[in-house]
């Protein structure tokens, strides 16, 4: 009889969805990754290793069914750039779509949702950890043990970035600087957030709780946090070395992705 924990995640084909769910299969559990219409072919070598499904999280009648059979939803999609004259508010990004990913849980008894928020940090829009927070409002009140995780802006070790997060990762954890509060928002690299993630995911608790950088560092080891030990390599059937599913992926915002249009609130 398989005991593996079954997890769904939205968000599949991005930078942060597919990164949580390598983390996921190295600690043995089944996922679903869930993929909105017309972009399966993102999900690149994951396919082979995961349950894939297509579903618009903005679209209610489209999620229906989708969470049967599982005991964890890890919900990963957002936006954070706005685009008003289009429909596409903070709001419509960021409250909808984890309005409706509750709603899905609850109608498919899936007692408990993870939800990728946003620690509040200067150079992060505040309509959007305002949308955030109203988001993290509903899952609390909808009857679900929500696990928050308030996270920095993540990045992929090796990759360039600008000398101004580069710094800002630096003193994150280095103190005493790194104690006057920048361990909360200073970037953290994709590995060790997607681990935390299921790690915390995994953890048994009957409570809701929010939890923040300091959380996901700690629920890594030491050599995962300061060397970069990737989420498990996944392997092509024709292909004898390691693939990193992450390393070609372009996203230019790492908390999830956004609708191509604006399909209205349906």
């Amino acid at each position: 009889m398989n005991n593996a924990p079954k997890i769904l995640v939205t968000g599949g084909g991005t930078f942060l969805g597919d990164s949580i769910a390598a983390a996921l299969l190295a600690a043995g559990a089944e996922v679903t990754l869930m993929v909105r219409p017309g972009a399966e072919d993102n999900v690149t070598t994951l396919a082979e290793r995961v349950r894939v499904v297509t579903a618009d999280v903005w679209n209610p009648a489209s999620l229906k069914g989708r969470a049967r059979g599982h005991q964890h939803v890890i919900h990963t999609v957002g936006g954070l750039r706005a685009d008003p004259s289009q429909g596409l508010t903070f709001q419509y990004l960021n409250f909808v779509s984890a309005r409706n990913v509750a709603n899905l849980c609850v109608n498919g008894g899936v007692q408990h949702m993870v939800l990728l928020s946003s620690a509040r940090a200067p150079w992060v829009n505040s309509g959007y950890i305002a949308a955030k927070r109203e988001a993290e409002t509903y899952i609390m009140r909808a009857g679900l043990r929500a696990t928050i995780i308030r996270a920095p802006v993540v990045y992929l070790r090796g990759t360039p970035r600008p000398l101004f997060y580069q710094l800002m990762s630096l003193l994150g954890v280095i103190p005493p600087i790194s104690w006057l509060g920048l361990r909360r928002i200073a970037p953290m690299p994709v590995d060790v957030l997607a681990r935390g993630v299921v790690r915390l995911t995994l953890e048994p608790r009957r409570e809701s709780a929010v939890f923040y950088a300091l959380d996901l560092r700690r629920a890594n080891t030491q050599a995962e946090r300061f060397y970069g030990t990737p989420v498990e390599p996944l392997l092509s059937e024709d292909d004898t070395k390691p693939k990193n599913p992450l390393r070609s992926r372009g996203d230019e915002t790492p908390f999830g992705w956004t609708p191509p249009n604006n399909q209205g609130d349906r």
